[in-house]
C-alpha cells in the first residue's frame, strides 16, 4: 500500500524515508527517477511503497518542492538559519550570498549569533546593518545557553537549515536543543578557521522540531544563470527606493540619481553592505557573460 513520508537521509543509493506515523523505512528510488532526471533529496515529501520483510521499498513520487537547494543538495527549506560567530572571523560576503539564496527561494532568513559571550557587540553591529534588510538577529550562547529558548521557539512549525561557516557552532547548536550527541569541531587557532565536521545531510525530528545538519554551505556560490540586474531584487531594503531612482533599471552601482546610493552616502543604508553588493554584481555580470564559455 502506498504510503506518504519525508525523506531524512539518502546514502549509497538508500533512502530513509519516515511516514506520517513516525515509523523509518529503507528505500530505493525507481529507475524511471534517473531516466527523468530526478533526483530524490533530504527534505522531499514523497509517496512509497513499503518493502517486504527483509525486501527495500521504493520510491514511488516526489511530491512538489517549496524551495531547492543545489549544494548542498537538500528541498523545503522554510527557514533559513544563517549562524555566525566571533570566531572564525565573520565571512560578510557569505552572509549576503546566503540571503540572496533565501529570498530567491522563497525562504525565511534568520541571522543567529553563537558564542555571543565572546563578543556582546557583534550581534549590535549585525543589527545595525541589517536592519533595514528586514533580517532577525538572534545573539545565542551554546555555551552559557543564552538565547537557545527564544531560538528553540523561533524554529517552531519550520524545516530549518543551519548554514553558515565551518566552527561557528552549527553541530553544537543541533545538539543543544535536540540531545543528540552531534560531532562537532574546534576552531583552529593557527589559521582562525572552522573544520567542517558535518559530511553528510541529515534531517533531524526532535521533539517538535524540524532541523537539517548538513555540510556545504560554506562555499556557497551564487548560481551562474541568475541574470545581473536581477540581484537587486533579493535586497528588501533597495527593493523600497527603487521607484524613487532616475531609471526604471537602476543596478544602484554608479547610476546618476539613484535613491540606493543617495540613502548609502546618506548612512541611512550600511555602506559595507553596498559594497558587497557591488563586489557581487560584479561576479555576476562576469557569470552571466561566460555563461556559453
Amino acid at each position: 500500500m502506498i504510503q506518504t513520508g519525508q525523506i531524512i537521509e539518502g546514502r549509497g543509493g538508500l533512502y530513509t524515508v519516515v511516514n506520517d506515523a513516525g515509523e523509518s523505512f529503507i528505500l530505493r528510488a525507481k529507475n524511471r527517477f534517473r531516466r527523468e532526471g530526478i533526483t530524490p533529496l533530504v527534505g522531499d515529501k514523497v509517496r512509497f511503497t513499503p518493502g517486504q520483510l527483509e525486501e527495500h521499498g521504493w520510491l514511488e513520487e516526489i511530491l512538489p518542492r517549496t524551495s531547492l537547494s543545489i549544494r548542498p543538495p537538500v528541498a523545503n527549506i522554510s527557514q533559513l538559519i544563517i549562524t555566525m560567530a566571533p570566531e572564525p572571523m565573520p565571512d560578510m560576503l557569505l552572509l549576503d550570498k546566503l540571503l540572496v539564496f533565501a529570498r530567491e527561494q522563497h525562504i525565511l532568513p534568520l541571522l543567529v549569533v553563537n558564542k555571543a559571550d565572546l563578543d556582546e557587540n557583534l550581534p549590535v553591529r549585525l543589527k545595525a546593518a541589517y536592519t533595514a534588510a528586514d533580517v532577525k538577529v538572534l545573539a545565542v550562547s551554546a555555551m552559557t545557553g543564552q538565547g537557545i529558548e527564544q531560538l528553540k521557539t523561533l524554529m517552531a512549525g519550520h524545516l530549518n537549515c543551519f548554514a553558515g561557516q565551518s566552527g561557528v557552532g552549527k553541530s553544537t547548536l543541533i545538539s543543544k536543543f535536540t540531545g543528540l550527541d552531534l560531532e562537532t569541531g574546534e576552531v583552529s587557532h593557527r589559521i582562525r578557521r572552522g573544520r567542517q565536521t558535518t559530511r553528510h545531510t541529515t534531517l533531524i525530528h526532535h521533539d517538535g522540531l524540524q532541523v537539517l545538519d548538513t555540510p556545504g554551505f560554506s562555499l556557497f556560490e551564487l548560481p551562474q544563470e541568475m541574470e545581473p540586474e536581477h540581484l537587486r531584487e533579493y535586497y528588501p531594503e533597495y527593493v523600497n527606493l527603487q521607484s524613487q531612482c532616475r531609471f526604471e533599471v537602476c543596478l544602484h552601482d554608479q547610476e546618476p540619481a539613484c535613491a540606493v546610493l543617495d540613502a548609502v552616502r546618506a548612512g541611512e543604508l550600511d555602506a559595507e553592505r553596498h559594497a558587497r553588493y557591488q563586489q557581487l554584481l560584479s561576479l555576476q555580470k562576469e557569470k552571466w557573460s561566460n555563461r556559453y564559455a
